[in-house]
């Protein structure tokens, strides 16, 4: 009888034992989820969404399993381990892809911002062609790719444009003087792409405007 007693007792201590060693481990755990944290701070859902679903998918992973070892009487927490691990990867690479995907984004606005600057100080300062003024050579032409509904309805006829040429030869703003319907934006997509000679003013290459047609005729 005592022997069973005492059999007994040490079960429950070697049970209590095991169950005690089964410590979940909260550092890993924490990192997993300040790493998936900072990464929504970062912006990632903005900036790299796919990533960002994939950490937080992640932490809910490694959730579900801590709430199921919570429910058991013998704990392991390897598998929670190997989660935290994964989470916290997952989240310092969403927070890495936003980070890139921001700083892309943050040039690229720069840029365009410095270009429609530069588009404006050289409208600006263009001179009109004409007199000592001549109208500088198109050494790249786009033909019009004429619109199939303007083709069916049988439109055709002269687009007039008041183009503004930048001081490197390039087309940087466009306006309609004389329009054909149907046939204005396609006209405007052709001119935006031709490049023409720098022109020359006291030696120095300046923004011009000057008048360009687009003739739009049927065969």
């Amino acid at each position: 009888m005592r022997a069973t007693i005492r059999f007994g007792a040490i079960a429950l201590a070697l049970a209590i034992t095991a169950a005690g060693c089964g410590a979940p481990p909260t550092a890993d755990i924490d990192a997993a989820r300040a790493a998936v944290d900072k990464a929504v701070t970062d912006g990632a859902g903005q900036y790299a969404a796919e990533a960002i679903k994939a950490a937080q998918e992640a932490q809910a992973a490694l959730d579900a399993e801590l709430k199921a070892q919570d429910a058991k009487w013998f704990k392991s927490y390897d598998k929670a381990r190997e989660l935290a691990a994964a989470a916290k990867a997952a989240g310092e690479k969403a927070a890495a892809d936003a980070a890139a995907a921001k700083a892309e984004a943050d040039a690229r606005a720069a840029k365009e911002q410095a270009e429609a600057e530069a588009r404006e100080k050289a409208k600006a300062e263009a001179v009109r062609v004409g007199g000592k003024i001549r109208p500088p050579t198109k050494v790249k032409d786009v033909k019009p790719v004429y619109p199939d509904a303007a083709r069916s309805g049988r439109v055709q006829g002269v687009v007039i444009i008041e183009a503004t040429i930048g001081a490197n030869g390039r087309v940087i703003d466009t306006k309609i003087l004389r329009s054909v319907a149907m046939l204005d934006q396609a006209a405007l997509d052709a001119v935006k792409q031709w490049e023409f000679t720098p022109t020359l003013l006291n030696g120095k290459p300046v923004p011009v405007v000057m008048t360009v047609t687009v003739n739009f005729k049927l065969q």
